[in-house]
């Protein structure tokens, strides 16, 4: 016996205890999910979320999501939505007499992006490892009210699956 062993009393293992123990790193870990979803709750617009606080989110978050097991094919479904709406964006500019300002731009793909958070609550549903994703990104979609806002969101779902993929994600 150690000395740990003899200050500590023995505690029966609870379920939740089992639970814990088995998975340490991932409890750990889930707190990069709410950190997320604070720093952007903090702001009014996605665009407010500072460039490089996002990369280093993101950087944690692709191999949290991949620990989990998230295929990489349930992130690009939801990235192929939003290169959809990119592409409508860029169609919608073009073949007028006079461009389209951002605003009028923007308001062609709201409903669309708004749409995207009962897609991703779809899939949470169905993936229990499609969650921490879902409640992210449902908290990022509130906060996109324009074409900026709409670009940082591409920009983290993007860097989401660029760091889920280094780290194995398939």
């Amino acid at each position: 016996m150690t000395s740990r062993d003899i200050s500590r009393p023995q505690q029966p293992h609870s379920q939740s205890n089992r639970s814990r123990d088995n998975h340490p790193r991932e409890n750990q870990s889930q707190g990069i999910s709410q950190e997320i979803i604070n720093e952007i709750s903090e702001h009014t617009y996605l665009q407010e979320y500072d460039i490089r606080s996002l990369v280093k989110h993101a950087e944690k978050f692709g191999p949290f999501l991949r620990n989990r097991r998230l295929e990489t094919n349930q992130i690009r479904k939801f990235l192929d939505a939003i290169n959809r709406l990119k592409a409508q964006l860029t169609q919608g500019d073009t073949g007028e007499d006079a461009p389209k300002d951002s605003a009028a731009l923007f308001a062609e793909i709201e409903t669309d992006i708004v749409l995207l958070k009962p897609k991703l609550a779809y899939s949470a549903a169905r993936q229990e490892s499609a969650k921490p994703l879902s409640e992210v990104m449902s908290v990022a979609i509130d906060r996109v009210h324009s074409l900026k806002d709409f670009e940082r969101l591409v920009q983290l779902i993007e860097s989401i699956i660029a760091y889920h993929k280094a780290e194995g994600g398939r």
